[in-house]
């Protein structure tokens, strides 16, 4: 299983998402310092769950990273969050 549907898979299973984008960022980062050359080190996500509810961005952001320990801790170099409430996505998309 690659590290994209290792991501999708756990972040689906523990929060639910409404919506959950995981997009592979690592080939802008090739040759870079801390870079493996793997092809999946780098990626950001944006997901959207009732489970951040009533959360600040910190805790939402601390919560993912404890559902991505495994990948945080071993393959995975940089991620960047959005996590965002439905209320808060429906009015970005607004």
């Amino acid at each position: 299983m690659s590290i994209e549907q290792a991501i999708t898979e756990k972040l689906t299973r523990a929060l639910t998402p409404a919506l959950l984008e995981v997009n592979n960022e690592s080939h802008r980062h090739q040759g870079h310092a801390g870079s493996p050359g793997t092809g999946e080190s780098h990626f950001h996500i944006k997901i959207v769950s009732n489970g951040f509810s009533g959360k600040a961005r910190l805790e939402r952001h601390r919560q993912v990273n404890v559902i991505l320990q495994d990948e945080l801790s071993g393959p995975v170099h940089a991620l960047s969050i959005s996590a965002l409430t439905p209320e808060e996505h429906a009015n970005q998309s607004s």
